[in-house]
């Protein structure tokens, strides 16, 4: 249980902003995104104003452009949903290059891909900064219930632990001559992912009964956390308070 587990979505540094306390980078990151969520969406010089300070964030925390772009890739379907908007909604219409455009859906499509983008930027920044062992710690810092974090602790650390089983099922069934990229032969693999399950679930027995017998009492416990001074919590939370500052700039 004490082995550190690598996270494809870390990015390994030893920048200020990965140096911050985890429970006061996630106050941080849930602010600005509260701030982005709240900014009106004819507003849009705020919205590059909420980008700028994520780039100065990047840049202190050097991260690279590329690995953020290749993270942030999951916000793909909101993408596509934000461009079908334009063609579908209804209400008044203008003309661009010949397409018959609805201005509400080009103002909603707007809003949907630029606080996507933002939030999912601002997600991902925080995952780069923070290993998810420590964001775990932080959120039970912060008062999360102790049966969620928990849960969630043994998800992660699992995880990899179970993708790794279905790996060598599957180089197995191949050595034997399966061959998984005909539809007719997908037989063995629907019973391989039975077999997984029933492999996992009995894994997860002997752990709990391992933790049971070292002194597991049902939460995990918190080590080596640090204080956090004010001067700390006034330089995490400097972004986001100047995030929202531009977001009630907004409405102006």
């Amino acid at each position: 249980m004490g082995a550190g587990h690598a996270h494809t979505l870390h990015h390994v540094g030893d920048s200020p902003v990965h140096r911050l306390p985890a429970h006061v980078k996630i106050v941080a990151a849930f602010l600005m995104v509260i701030a982005v969520v709240a900014t009106p969406r004819e507003a849009f010089w705020v919205f590059g104003a909420h980008l700028a300070l994520l780039v100065g964030i990047w840049v202190t925390a050097r991260i690279p452009v590329a690995a953020i772009a290749a993270r942030s890739l999951i916000e793909a379907p909101f993408v596509a949903l934000a461009v079908l908007l334009p063609f579908f909604a209804t209400g008044p219409r203008t003309e661009f290059l010949g397409l018959s455009l609805s201005v509400d859906g080009l103002l909603a499509g707007w809003n949907i891909l630029v606080k996507g983008t933002l939030g999912v930027l601002i997600s991902v920044t925080l995952g780069m900064t923070t290993p998810v062992r420590d964001l775990l710690a932080g959120l039970a810092r912060l008062r999360v219930p102790g049966m969620v974090t928990t849960i969630a602790t043994l998800m992660v650390r699992y995880l990899e632990v179970i993708a790794a089983e279905a790996r060598r099922m599957r180089l197995a069934r191949v050595a034997r001559g399966h061959d998984p990229r005909f539809l007719w032969q997908i037989g063995p693999t629907v019973r391989g992912v039975g077999t997984l399950f029933l492999r996992s679930y009995e894994r997860g027995e002997r752990v709990h009964l391992a933790m049971l017998a070292r002194g597991y009492t049902g939460s995990m416990p918190l080590l080596g956390v640090p204080t956090t001074g004010r001067r700390t919590w006034a330089v995490a939370l400097a972004p986001a308070a100047a995030a929202v500052l531009f977001a009630t700039a907004g409405y102006a």
